[in-house]
């Protein structure tokens, strides 16, 4: 083991929090003076969301900036200071580097600045009947930054196998393109769909991306773990004012950033059938969303009060903080039983 990585990595996820916590205040006043805050209209659509939750009415969106702008500030802060001084230690703890970490911080990116657009357009009333982004447009758009992770793993990489966990590694080929831009999308789309309590999105990404970072510094991921980390950390100084009665809300530029870069490095471990199991809570909530589409659409009945499954709880009489915190122990057991799964047959593929 390289207990010097150890050292890198935790440093690092140190330093992403602290620096998250120092500059929360200058977020959190912006977004308070330009009341960039979301409207919660009452709907005659969703009638029981917009009583569960009007009295949020006004609090700020965009509040993912938060972590998205700590992890790329402090990986491009570090690397041009080793690329100015060129000292060990500089060279030491940057983590920019081409076959690990490019790719998800980039695609990390160009997704949180749709999202950013995104939540404009939501606080502002623009887009589709004041609401932002159609999810059509929005899926497009997380196909458009899927295409280029795909191109460039499968072109650039010329990577085309996946790993069925204890049975083998299997070359797809052409293949590899669809499957990667399924991951990112359906990843991506799972995350905004998670966000919609003080707290849950925040506190269920730590555990995935905690289980990602340990499953890259198992594959001696040095650099992956490292940004997953750093990722983790600001997570944590989000979560902080995050958390009932939320200070801000993490917004699209948060879920959308976040949710493809946890695809992304999903691709890259080359372990994306355990993240169904790592991020089992995404895959509930998206599966809400679509029973509840499909049952709407073809038998004219709800299957759950209304949908994301944690708002069917909150409509059950569930307070909101109870929802958010068995969601977090639920995720929490997924996440180590994904990487314990994980460690299992990466044993059986070692020996």
């Amino acid at each position: 083991m390289d207990y010097l990585a150890l050292v890198k990595i935790g440093t690092l996820t140190a330093l992403s929090f602290i620096l998250a916590m120092s500059w929360t205040p200058v977020l959190s006043h912006f977004l308070y003076k330009y009341k960039l805050g979301k409207n919660i209209r009452s709907s005659g659509s969703t009638p029981i969301f917009s009583k569960m939750h009007a009295q949020k009415s006004g609090t700020p969106t965009m509040g993912g900036v938060l972590v998205w702008l700590t992890a790329i500030v402090i990986t491009l802060f570090i690397f041009a200071a080793w690329r100015i001084w060129e000292t060990e230690w500089l060279r030491f703890f940057n983590f920019f580097s081409r076959s690990e970490t490019w790719l998800p911080l980039g695609a990390m990116f160009m997704a949180a600045l749709i999202g950013l657009v995104d939540d404009y357009f939501t606080v502002t009333n623009k887009g589709v009947s004041g609401g932002g982004l159609s999810i059509p447009y929005r899926l497009g758009l997380y196909a458009v930054i899927a295409i280029i992770g795909a191109y460039w793993f499968y072109v650039k990489l010329s990577w085309d196998t996946i790993h069925i966990p204890f049975i083998g590694d299997y070359s797809i080929g052409f293949w590899y393109i669809p499957l990667f831009i399924f991951v990112i999308v359906a990843t991506s789309f799972s995350v905004n769909e998670t966000d919609g309590l003080d707290g849950l999105a925040g506190g269920v990404l730590i555990t995935m991306f905690g289980a990602y970072g340990a499953i890259a510094f198992v594959q001696g991921r040095y650099d992956l773990a490292t940004l997953c980390g750093v990722i983790t950390g600001a997570l944590l100084a989000f979560l902080w004012f995050n958390i009932n009665p939320a200070r801000f809300f993490m917004g699209d530029t948060g879920a959308m950033g976040l949710g493809i870069t946890l695809g992304t490095v999903a691709m890259l471990t080359n372990t994306v059938f355990f993240l169904p199991i790592i991020g089992i809570v995404l895959v509930v909530e998206t599966l809400s969303v679509i029973i509840q589409l499909v049952s709407k659409k073809f038998r004219k009945k709800k299957v759950f009060l209304v949908a994301p499954i944690h708002h069917h709880f909150e409509a059950l009489g569930w307070p909101e903080t109870k929802v958010v915190m068995r969601f977090w122990v639920v995720s929490g057991v997924a996440a180590t039983l994904g990487f314990i799964l994980f460690l299992l047959d990466y044993g059986l593929t070692k020996f």
